[in-house]
């Protein structure tokens, strides 16, 4: 057991789905919500490199709809860094551009 901090949840799901894991934690001698937590946090590591899954989280923080934290969980700390840089160097054009169409009207 992890020494994170828990968080219920409560989710619908298919029931063969629920039956699978059920299945699975009899054989593996574990419980349910070891088998989906590791599904969980496996799926989150392979979304985490998936490229198009990567620009939808990029798109996410650079319109603000996630921190730099959760950008930082999700992507890894080097490549959040990157997305940080990239979103000051997007909204220093956008100023840049700005400043230019009121300076020609």
């Amino acid at each position: 057991m992890s020494s994170e901090s828990k968080k219920r949840v409560q989710f619908r799901a298919p029931r063969g789905l629920i039956d699978r894991a059920d299945a699975l934690a009899t054989v593996l001698e574990t419980d349910r919500t070891d088998i989906l937590t590791d599904a969980l946090r496996e799926y989150l590591r392979e979304a985490s490199h998936d490229d198009d899954i990567k620009q939808e989280i990029a798109g996410a923080y650079y319109e603000d709809d996630i921190t730099f934290e959760q950008l930082t969980e999700l992507v890894g700390h080097e490549e959040a860094a990157n997305f940080r840089v990239l979103k000051g160097q997007l909204r220093e054009e956008f100023l840049e551009e700005a400043a230019e169409e009121l300076a020609d009207s």
